[in-house]
């Protein structure tokens, strides 16, 4: 049974707020922040360099967060890269692939900046860029990225789920569209790991990025990179810890995922991604996911149903929903929300202008959902929405 006001007690500031801003950052459960106090109090030294206790220690738990998190998604230990974001993620593959001038990537309208500028940016090394548009509620349809393929197709970009919208794109036909094209394709999964149930093995993409802080749990600053076959991207940072021998003359990488964390990584962060990590399995995410799609589709029709209320989306959303107070400023909305009801929500353009634009407004307020919210959170955050109409 899904004990949710037990699960509170792991998140203290809860007792503070509302908090509804769970696409952009989740708070960290106690589990994980103790782990992180472990390192810091009782073994603290760098990774995979030296020989003493502390130093194996601390190489231990780090790799073993690496097989928590390979696991987790059913992927190889050796595919499995930690980064500090997702950000970062989708930058080492854009600037590590084998590009030539010439070659064509195809991305969408709904894609956070971040799985849109890397991708623009190659357009200064002659790399064409096709953006595909998405329906009103921000759903891809898979036959307009199969029509925008063309001989010179290399890669295809597409988040799971719009940080925006809340739209889940059909990620399995996408993924087999590019694999019958022998185009390889990018699943950026920031909004649906640990929300939703990933099997990478099973999706075979070529690539997949989330970061740690919002449904893994885990601190900022954390971000994983699946990478199915490492040895066609090159490293975007050179240093200590990805080389295996270095003359005057030459040096040589080690294998992945070594190779690709160049330099001293987030230690902490990634042994309290490890436990966050595990505290998710413990509950499971098939039981975050039903409790986190409800408590939105509850929030959705029934901010839906308010006069001067606009509600974006599809119906069949994640645990997104975006509105409007007609009339008024998504920033002052946010503020009353906060200031009246202790409310967090997200407000503005969400990294993802291109996909506001599309709605034709300049920016929405987001009540995103987390594992730990209430029925009666969702009965607040209405009731104080339509207050606020009343103002307008």
């Amino acid at each position: 049974m899904y004990d949710v006001l037990t699960l509170r007690e792991d998140f203290p500031v809860l007792s503070d707020v509302i908090y509804l801003d769970n696409a952009a950052t989740t708070q960290t459960p106690k589990p994980a922040v103790s782990a992180m106090l472990d390192y810091f109090y009782k073994y603290a030294a760098n990774h995979g360099r030296g020989a003493h206790r502390l130093a194996r220690e601390t190489t231990d738990h780090y790799e073993d967060a690496r097989e928590i998190v390979a696991a987790f998604f059913n992927m190889g230990v050796e595919n499995t890269i930690f980064t500090k974001n997702a950000t970062e993620s989708i930058n080492i593959v854009s600037r590590g692939f084998p590009w030539k001038k010439g070659d064509h990537v195809i991305v969408t309208l709904v894609e956070h900046h971040s799985n849109l500028l890397p991708w623009m940016r190659l357009r200064d090394m002659g790399i064409d860029v096709s953006v595909v548009t998405p329906d009103i509620q921000g759903v891809v349809d898979p036959d307009d990225i199969l029509s925008s393929i063309n001989e010179n197709t290399k890669l295809i970009a597409v988040n799971h789920v719009s940080n925006v919208f809340g739209s889940i794109q059909d990620i399995e036909q996408i993924i087999g569209i590019a694999k019958e094209h022998d185009v390889k394709i990018l699943i950026d999964g920031s909004q649906s790991a640990g929300n939703m149930f990933i099997d990478i093995n099973f999706l075979d993409p070529d690539f997949f990025v989330c970061p740690g802080h919002k449904g893994l749990l885990g601190p900022q600053g954390t971000g994983v990179l699946y990478i199915k076959e490492p040895e066609t991207i090159e490293p975007v940072f050179l240093g200590g810890g990805m080389v295996s021998s270095v003359t005057s003359d030459d040096f040589r990488m080690e294998p992945s995922p070594a190779k690709f964390e160049a330099g001293t990584p987030n230690i902490p962060g990634v042994i309290g991604l490890g436990r966050a990590v595990e505290y998710v399995s413990e509950i499971g995410v098939d039981q975050i996911e039903k409790h986190e799609l409800s408590l939105a589709k509850e929030t959705a029709t029934r901010l839906g149903e308010m006069d001067g209320v606009d509600v974006y989306g599809p119906e069949d959303r994640a645990a997104v929903v975006s509105f409007n107070v007609v009339g008024m400023n998504a920033h002052d909305v946010a503020m009353i929300l906060d200031q009246t009801r202790s409310i967090c929500v997200r407000s503005g353009y969400h990294c993802a202008m291109p996909g506001i634009g599309h709605l034709g407004v300049n920016g929405t307020v987001r009540a995103s959902f987390g594992l730990y919210n209430t029925e009666e959170e969702v009965e607040t955050l209405v009731r104080t929405v339509s207050d606020i109409t009343s103002l307008v």
